[in-house]
């Protein structure tokens, strides 16, 4: 009897040490607290040293998105949120780039030269604030898998708005990237005629994994521990589906661009992500000596050339 009652003990010990550990990870690693978003005067900028040498820049296109005559529209996700973007028109009639930010970032911090990007190849920018994030409701981030879902909503709300002859982009940076892979894994309405994913990852997994290993972490007892706690406290499947496996779906045109000196989200990621891509045309951008979400600023001119060439390849007249 003493056995089994210490037998019990034990059971119980590591049962709450999971749920703990689930907790902590879920807070950790996919809660997002509330936001204060900059006010007047105010720049966010990427932590880390690469992102110092181009905050003049950064703060140039914020000022000049800030300055831009612009147009707010909000939509409701499938589970309620009220999820919200800022649409800024190069002119009448353009290409739309639906664009996604990346992880713990805002449509303002990681897209505003992103603006500046779409301008110069002849595209208008719909800058959406991803569920958690920005200006949009929630508190939880799912590393692609319930924002895959909201970037459909956005997408059936784009054509509605901009009409059934609109020609429409997915545009993604890091978690947008994987976002807008994943979005292009199941049937897409004719308009999105490409997909550009931006120094996205290959799986939630591979990227918890390898920012777990660099933190001395064994992934191999923690990523299930968060993956539980995605379900309990998150509501959501973290291995549902991946940038890889929906790559491997894909029917319509991608490009792919990633500097080759990342050493956040690993170049090979994209590398592997455009060997298994079954999109109808398919192109790598290397940008050399980019870090992490610094491919254009990096390489402003040939990012625009090779994206316009991508366009002359896959026969595109815009």
């Amino acid at each position: 009897m003493i056995g089994l009652w210490i037998t019990l003990g034990v059971l119980g010990f590591l049962t709450l040490a999971v749920l703990v550990t689930a907790y902590v990870c879920y807070r950790r690693m996919l809660y997002s607290p509330p936001r204060h978003m900059p006010g007047e005067g105010e720049y966010q900028i990427p932590d880390g040293e690469i992102y110092r040498v181009f905050r003049e820049d950064m703060i140039r296109w914020t000022k000049m998105i800030r300055a831009y005559p612009y147009k707010e529209y909000a939509i409701t996700s499938h589970d309620g949120l009220t999820l919200r973007a800022k649409f800024f028109e190069h002119k009448p009639g353009a290409p739309i780039e639906l664009m996604f930010h990346g992880y713990r970032g805002n449509a303002e911090r990681d897209l505003n030269g992103g603006v500046e990007r779409c301008f110069r190849v002849g595209h208008s920018a719909l800058l959406i604030d991803h569920r958690g994030a920005g200006y949009s409701d929630g508190h939880v981030i799912t590393f692609g898998i319930l924002e895959k879902r909201d970037c459909l909503a956005w997408v059936d709300f784009a054509v509605r708005e901009f009409g059934e002859d609109a020609k429409l982009i997915l545009t993604g940076i890091s978690m947008g990237a994987a976002t807008v892979m994943m979005a292009a894994g199941g049937p897409l309405p004719p308009q999105i005629q490409y997909v550009l994913a931006d120094c996205g990852y290959t799986s939630p997994e591979e990227i918890i994994s390898k920012v777990m290993k660099e933190m001395k972490l064994p992934p191999a007892l923690l990523y299930p521990c968060a993956t539980l706690g995605a379900r309990l406290f998150g509501h959501f499947n973290l291995n549902e589906d991946s940038p890889l496996e929906a790559m491997a779906r894909c029917t319509v045109p991608v490009v792919f661009a990633h500097g080759d000196t990342d050493d956040f989200v690993p170049y090979d990621m994209s590398v592997r992500l455009c060997e298994v891509c079954t999109g109808r045309h398919k192109k790598l951008v290397t940008i050399h000596g980019a870090g992490h979400g610094l491919a254009f600023p990096v390489g402003r001119d040939e990012y625009v050339r090779e994206l316009m060439e991508f366009k002359r390849e896959c026969g595109f007249d815009f």
